[in-house]
């Protein structure tokens, strides 16, 4: 299947399940690496369910950004709606289950906005999920935020 082409993204949506940890960390990343190269882009996430919907990222995982440098202020949860996949250019899930959740609900003339995130990491050459670490201690939370800065690096990279 064709992906969409990248010189002409104007709008991302980061996705996780409940949209409080992974995809909340890898929108506070990118709009910040974004703001000098891309400043015009559109960045959002969301979860493919919506356990969370209206909650301030899981608490751990700001924490963690924060250490990093990340803002995540303007950032709550909310789910995928069928709107999204009309109005975003590159849709990218954390792992595979959000990824087919996100090609079972979306027309199939939107199917390829949908790009697994880790295909855009450099580093990491092995994994192509970024994990949920939910249930997992603190590390998890860092080893979430190594993955998301990677594929951010090299999603803006493509980008700019």
């Amino acid at each position: 299947m064709s992906k969409p082409e990248l010189k002409y993204v104007n709008s991302i949506l980061f996705v996780c399940l409940g949209n409080i940890c992974r995809s909340p960390t890898a929108h506070a990343v990118f709009r910040q690496l974004a703001q000098s190269k891309l400043p015009n882009i559109q960045i959002d996430s969301a979860g493919t369910a919506g356990y969370h919907t209206g909650a301030k990222p899981d608490k751990r995982a700001k924490s963690a950004g924060e250490q990093r440098g990340y803002d995540f202020s303007s950032i709550s949860a909310r789910p995928v709606v069928a709107e999204d996949f009309e109005h975003f250019d590159l849709i990218l899930p954390m792992d595979r289950q959000n990824y087919q959740d996100l090609i079972d609900q979306a027309d199939p003339q939107y199917h390829y906005k949908i790009v697994m995130f880790l295909e855009f990491a450099k580093n990491y050459p092995d994994v192509d999920e970024v994990p949920d670490p939910y249930y997992g201690g603190s590390k998890g939370f860092e080893y979430v935020l190594d993955l998301v800065e990677d594929a951010s690096h090299g999603l803006l990279e493509q980008l700019s």
